[in-house]
């Protein structure tokens, strides 16, 4: 390898998040009502393998190539049934790092009140969906739940090989888990994560 390799791999290189295993995408879709704005939900078909019957927003993994709006873009559509020029894409909230080792992106998006008329929800994926003005929201702050993420199996470290005396003490790390009660549906996890962290943001 040659300084020239280095620079030819790393101009053109956008940073991420190392060895993850896939990247997400989700759609936080905000429509005007009577009662101002509201986020809609959708809650996920019982017959998933993974989280079902679970409330989250529209979205998916990205597939090879794919930018996070382009993946929120094309998961609300399959998903919904909401196309592309329904939505009005307001700009890219923070990403979260996942336990899994992958990436999720919050696109926030303007969803036309008139498609919420013309839903097709794909009942592979989604059984239902949940309007919830922000109103609501706010005077229903969600219980944080932390629990702490430990380090197990150390004990077959090879220490030696480090020059560490067994029983390092090696980093503990806590996860906080949104609980929203009171609502139309069940909100909690990484959508409340999304919601809380949108809801703090706006209010700063």
């Amino acid at each position: 390898m040659t300084l020239q390799d280095f620079r030819r791999r790393f101009q053109q290189h956008t940073p991420g998040l190392q060895d993850a295993r896939a990247n997400f995408a989700v759609l936080v879709p905000l429509v005007e009502g009577e009662e101002g704005l509201s986020l809609l939900y959708e809650i996920r078909a019982q017959q998933l393998q993974h989280h079902a019957a679970e409330v989250c927003f529209p979205g998916g993994r990205m597939e090879e190539g794919e930018t996070p709006i382009r993946c929120a873009l094309r998961e609300t559509w399959e998903e919904l049934g909401i196309p592309e020029e329904d939505i009005e894409i307001i700009g890219e909230l923070d990403f979260l790092h996942l336990r899994s080792e992958t990436m999720m992106y919050p696109v926030l998006g303007r969803v036309s009140p008139a498609a919420l008329e013309r839903l097709r929800p794909n009942p592979d994926e989604v059984q239902d969906t949940c309007l919830i003005p922000l109103k609501t929201l706010q005077a229903h702050p969600p219980e944080i739940y932390r629990y702490e993420l430990q380090p197990v199996g150390t004990e077959n470290f090879p220490f030696d090989a480090v020059q560490t005396p067994p029983g390092y003490a090696f980093s503990h790390g806590r996860m906080e888990v949104p609980v929203y009660r009171g609502l139309p549906c069940n909100l909690w996890g990484l959508t409340a994560r999304i919601t809380y962290w949108l809801l703090r943001t706006m209010e700063e």
